[in-house]
C-alpha cells in the first residue's frame, strides 16, 4: 500500500491505522519521519503515537532507530476466522508433507492479487525461499499463486494478466503463456515453477477446497523436480484432501 499523502483523520484511531498502513511489501522497517511522511501526520504527533504503538507491541524499534510491523499485528490477524480454522486444521498435513519430504512447504491464500503465505515449514536442509509467514508475493511467479491465480475470478485474472512482472529471467511474463499455463492447472489439478520466483528453487502446489471452492493451496519448493514431481504432487494431493474432509 503506498504512502497516504491525504489528510490524516480526525481521530486518533485513523491516525494509528494509517500509521499501520504506511507498512507494505517493499516498506518493511520505516524511519520514523518516513512513517510520518508515508502516513501523511505532522511528525510531532507521529513519535507520541508510535511510542504508544511500540509500548503496546503493534511496533517494534531497531537497533538502527528503524521501526518494523510488532508480533501483536501478526497474533491479531491470526484470529480471523477461516485463516485460524484453515492454518490449525492444515497443520499435521503440512507436518506430514514435511516429514516425507524434508522440502520448504507452504500453505497460502489469495489476498487481493497476491499471494498470502499462512504458514511455512522448512528445515536447515530446504532450499532459501524468499517466502515468510504473512508476506505476500506475485501470484505468478508462484506454485500456490498459480493455482489461485487459475481458481481466481475473472477480472482478478484479467489484473494479474495485465501487469506480469519479472522477478527472475525465468518467470513468464507472456499473457498468452500464462493463460495457457492456468487452464492447465484447472485441468491437471497441480502447478510447478521453474526459478520463477527464485533461481535455483522449483515448486509445486495443489488446491485446498471446501466443497466446489479454492480456498487455499498448498505447495512444496525443491531444487529441482525432474525426478520427484510425481511423488511430491502425490503427497500434496493425498494432504490437500485431507484438510479439504476436516474442512
Amino acid at each position: 500500500m503506498a504512502g497516504n499523502t491525504s489528510a490524516p483523520g480526525t481521530t486518533v484511531a485513523s491516525r494509528v491505522l494509517a500509521l499501520l498502513a504506511a507498512f507494505d511489501a517493499e516498506h518493511r522497517a520505516l524511519t520514523l519521519t518516513d512513517l510520518a511522511r508515508r502516513a501523511g501526520l505532522p511528525l510531532p504527533t507521529a513519535h507520541r503515537l508510535v511510542g504508544e504503538l511500540v509500548a503496546a507491541g503493534a511496533l517494534t524499534k531497531r537497533g538502527d532507530g528503524r521501526y518494523v510491523v510488532g508480533r501483536m499485528i501478526w497474533d491479531v490477524g491470526l484470529l480471523a476466522p477461516v485463516e485460524t480454522g484453515l492454518r490449525q486444521v492444515a497443520e499435521p498435513f503440512l507436518h506430514d508433507v514435511y516429514a516425507a519430504t524434508r522440502a520448504t512447504v507452504h500453505l497460502a491464500v489469495r489476498d487481493g492479487d497476491e499471494v498470502l503465505y499462512l504458514e511455512r515449514m522448512r528445515g536447515r536442509t530446504s532450499v532459501p525461499v524468499v517466502s515468510s509467514i504473512g508476506s505476500t508475493l506475485p501470484m505468478h511467479a508462484t506454485g500456490v499463486g498459480k493455482v489461485l491465480l487459475a481458481h481466481a475470478p475473472d477480472a482478478v485474472r484479467a489484473r494479474v494478466l495485465g501487469s506480469l512482472t519479472r522477478v527472475t529471467r525465468y518467470t513468464v511474463t507472456r499473457p498468452g503463456l500464462l493463460d495457457e499455463q492456468l487452464a492447465r492447472i484447472r485441468r491437471d489439478g497441480y502447478a510447478t515453477t521453474y526459478e520463477e520466483m527464485t533461481l535455483g528453487a522449483c515448486s509445486v502446489a495443489v488446491p485446498v477446497r471446501r466443497g466446489d471452492e479454492v480456498v487455499a493451496a498448498i505447495g512444496i519448493v525443491v531444487a529441482n523436480l525432474k525426478r520427484d514431481r510425481s511423488r511430491l504432487v502425490t503427497a500434496l494431493e493425498v494432504a490437500a484432501q485431507g484438510i479439504s474432509r476436516q474442512l
